[in-house]
């Protein structure tokens, strides 16, 4: 008799959105789920709380939590979470100089125990720390994958199903660039239920749906107050890692390690990617206008900056 071995997926940082990665793991029965963390009490004890809900849910994942990267050996899909938030009064080097740190230790116990996997990075700034990750870990570009274009997208989505009232199912978007204030949203390229979105609003209203788009993350921690959000970005994650560990071929919005697409070299940049079981199979380059052109230009300035910082850290 063929024995198949369970999928695994390891999530590394047991904090609101590596925990929700976990949930949504297991609820979708990817396959066995391990959350880790440098806080072991925290990653067990979550763990065990969501291994719990699985006779209620009715879904047969087994969670376990550790502290100890042996227990993710093999692993089939990793995602990185763990990192510091930015707090008030902290510059844009000390996040990244911090979480850098922070990636490079996460990276050797993935490239020691895992060194098979496909890794999906939501740590911030994400960019740069899927520039960090592909670094230390060696791997080829289509197992280092970065989540910001599938939240930035779904983020634009939920915004112009509420301008419209329709369902989010029918709206089809995406955003390409940097995660952050100089991601592009792309409206030419939206449609609603199959009608491009641009004959059904306004200019203006557009352009309005595009700011919110661009500031959704903002707008969640100014309400919040103490956190930022997790709810969507781990949801992003877990829809790459499905693609992934389903052989799906869906074309997603992520952070891609370019080599010439859009004469960009060597950077993690957001675009249209076909994820399946080999991780990322295929960059999608699209024909942009003068526009949008400029607008990923000033994106992937924005990257080349995060970068320099980096390598001046390093100095």
């Amino acid at each position: 008799m063929i024995q198949h071995k369970r999928k695994k997926i390891s999530v590394i940082g047991a904090g609101f959105v590596g925990s929700t990665c976990a949930h949504w793991a297991a609820a979708k029965e990817l396959g066995d789920v391990v959350l880790l963390d440098v806080n072991d009490g925290a990653a067990k004890g979550k763990a065990l709380d969501l291994w719990c809900a699985s006779p209620v849910e009715n879904f047969n994942s087994r969670v376990t939590g550790t502290g100890d990267y042996a227990d993710t050996a093999d692993s089939d899909v990793v995602i990185i979470t763990a990192g510091l938030p930015r707090k008030p009064g902290m510059s844009r080097d000390d996040l990244l100089s911090t979480n850098s740190k922070i990636m490079k230790d996460v990276c050797a116990g993935i490239k020691k125990h895992s060194p098979n996997s496909i890794v999906i990075i939501v740590s911030n700034p994400l960019d740069a720390m899927a520039f960090v990750a592909k670094e230390e870990l060696g791997f080829p570009r289509e197992r280092v994958i970065g989540m910001a274009g599938v939240l930035d997208s779904a983020r634009f989505r939920t915004f112009i199903s509420e301008e419209l009232n329709v369902s989010v199912e029918d709206v089809h978007a995406f955003v390409l660039g940097g995660h952050g204030d100089t991601m592009v949203p792309m409206p030419r390229h939206c449609s609603v239920g199959g009608v491009p979105l641009t004959e059904m609003l306004s200019k203006e209203k557009v352009d309005k749906l595009v700011d919110r788009a661009r500031s959704g993350g903002a707008e969640i921690v100014a309400l919040l107050k103490t956190g930022s959000a997790y709810y969507a970005p781990s949801a992003s994650a877990v829809q790459m890692a499905e693609a992934i560990l389903r052989d799906q071929k869906r074309v997603l919005p992520c952070a891609a390690f370019l080599e010439g697409e859009y004469n960009v070299q060597g950077l993690f940049i957001g675009v249209l990617c076909q994820l399946g079981g080999k991780g990322l199979e295929k960059v999608i380059e699209l024909k942009l206008n003068d526009e949008e052109r400029a607008g990923l230009e000033k994106s992937i300035g924005a990257v080349k900056g995060l970068v320099e910082a980096l390598k001046n850290l390093k100095a």
